[in-house]
């Protein structure tokens, strides 16, 4: 039985990571993309193999449109044609008011989260797509709480490339719902990776109704449930992993 190959990009560390070694050991082929922590995709790598799954490493700039086709061609080339992919791909940037933000800052931040993820759709839609030959496909993109909170004088930018998101997961869902790709997002509140800034758990997780952040683990729960056969009737979706915030 051929098993289900995913693309993870950014799958070395925190919620990608997460959702790749739980997807290795689920009976998924994990091709793991990585911007420059080799070691970490590395052991990434080593779990989904220690599982049963084959998996590799691969080193690319997600918001290049060259890496991008190269990290989806070295995929398909090394595990087979791409049925799941997971864009976890994410930055913000120092966080600060936006008055006192500098324009790299919104530029890498935008260019990561938001252009970065419309060249991976594309890329998907015509490798996934029936309407372009493929067997179809599910999709999940990681969006965040940032996008509803807004994330004031702290990172708007950030929440303004998830709102963007949200946009794209409703929308790219309704133009291929009728080609065997189904595409959603889940939306993770405070999530412990080093994603955070030393300090911000600590502060906010009080304000979390559950009173505590969240773990990759749990995050990745959501994920592969979004990509798996017991969600095929959910598309366009938005799924909050935010402990009720």
């Amino acid at each position: 039985m051929t098993r289900p190959v995913l693309l993870v990009a950014g799958g070395s560390r925190g919620i990608g990571a997460a959702a790749a070694r739980m997807a290795g050991s689920r009976g998924y082929d994990v091709a793991v993309n990585y911007h420059s922590n080799a070691n970490a995709a590395a052991a990434v790598v080593t779990a989904v193999q220690k599982a049963g799954g084959k998996a590799v490493a691969l080193q690319g700039d997600m918001a290049t449109e060259a890496d991008i086709k190269r990290v989806f061609n070295e995929t398909t080339a090394k595990l087979g044609p791409i049925t799941h992919f997971v864009h976890s791909s994410g930055i913000i940037g120092p966080m600060s008011r936006l008055d006192e933000a500098k324009t790299e800052t919104i530029k890498e931040c935008l260019d990561t989260n938001t252009f970065g993820a419309l060249l991976c759709l594309r890329e998907c839609v015509q490798r996934m797509s029936t309407k372009h030959g493929g067997k179809g496909g599910a999709i999940v993109l990681l969006s965040s709480m940032a996008a509803t909170i807004g994330g004031g004088n702290e990172c708007v930018w950030y929440a303004a490339s998830k709102g963007a998101i949200d946009s794209l997961t409703v929308g790219i869902a309704r133009e291929v719902a009728r080609e065997g790709v189904r595409v959603n997002a889940i939306a993770p509140g405070m999530i412990d990776t080093d994603i955070q800034p030393p300090g911000r758990m600590e502060r906010i997780a009080p304000m979390v109704p559950m009173g505590r952040g969240g773990t990759p683990e749990e995050t990745a729960e959501a994920i592969l449930y979004l990509l798996s056969e017991q969600a095929s009737y959910v598309t366009g979706a938005i799924l909050r992993v935010s402990g009720g915030r």
